[in-house]
């Protein structure tokens, strides 16, 4: 018994050099270019996260915080503490 595999259409071949004679390294450059060309623009069609912002400049930051009486709370108001 032999073994049978049912025969595959030939594949269409996705890059096809219609003028010029390619060397096996330019062949590879062309492939090269094309596939990260490809594969930019499929990242490119990938919605992002947004990007989260820095808390640095927020105005909620420039407001006072309410003043605390006691003992040496007027040093503590300036350093936070």
């Amino acid at each position: 018994m032999t073994d049978e595999t049912p025969e595959t259409p030939a594949a269409k071949p996705i890059l096809r050099v219609v003028k010029g004679d390619l060397t096996s390294e330019e062949l590879v450059a062309l492939v090269t270019v094309v596939s990260v060309r490809n594969a930019a623009a499929a990242n490119a069609a990938i919605p992002s996260r947004p990007k989260t912002r820095s808390a640095w400049g927020h105005p909620a930051g420039m407001a006072r915080k309410p003043h605390q009486f006691g003992p040496d709370q007027w040093r503590r108001s300036t350093f936070g503490g």
